[in-house]
């Protein structure tokens, strides 16, 4: 599960990174080195889940959420 989570952290944080290059944003391998893929607060391991929605994709992908200050502040 673990290790899962890790790909799945390590995938979207690359598309991350790619949406904000295309942006113009200049991101610098010395802080990517301090970035990483091992969190999963994101990841409801117990609680309630709503398999009857049927999720937005994009290319096979949830999109990226970016809230306005975040945005802004990236």
């Amino acid at each position: 599960m673990v290790s899962a989570i890790i790909h799945w952290n390590t995938v979207y944080l690359g598309r991350a990174v790619d949406h904000l290059r295309r942006q113009g944003r200049i991101i610098w391998p010395e802080v990517l080195k301090h970035v990483s893929p091992l969190s999963w607060e994101q990841i409801n391991l117990t609680g309630t889940y709503a398999w009857g929605e049927k999720p937005v994709l994009v290319d096979g992908f949830r999109p990226l959420r970016l809230p306005e200050p975040l945005a802004r502040a990236a």
